[in-house]
């Protein structure tokens, strides 16, 4: 029986591509085009992971960084490494913009 883990990995990798080929503005200049995929979906988001080190080594040297970082909180964006965060620092910096907006907007 396939491990599910990496079926979901696959059908990922075949998301990317997709965005990747049909790609405009900041995903042609990404550094990571150059990469193999897998390092950017660890099956374990851990800080400390060492998997999660390099891809966020590629991230750090990337021109488009910022970039990458905000459309993936933008997007929602639940699996891998964009703009050198993990899934779970997206849905923190998400929470803390719409608190400050609701905080800016309720004044």
């Amino acid at each position: 029986m396939p491990d599910d883990r990496r079926i979901r990995h696959r059908t990922v990798g075949a998301e990317i591509a997709e965005t990747l080929a049909t790609a405009r503005g900041w995903l042609r200049d990404a550094a990571c085009l150059g990469e193999d995929p897998e390092l950017f979906f660890p099956l374990v988001e851990r800080e400390t992971d060492a998997q999660v080190a390099r891809a966020r080594a590629v991230c750090r040297r990337c021109r488009v960084l910022l970039a990458c970082r905000s459309w993936a909180v933008e997007q929602g964006e639940d699996a891998g490494i964009w703009g050198a965060t993990t899934a779970r620092q997206r849905r923190a910096i998400s929470r803390e913009t719409r608190g400050g907006i609701g905080r800016r907007s309720a004044s």
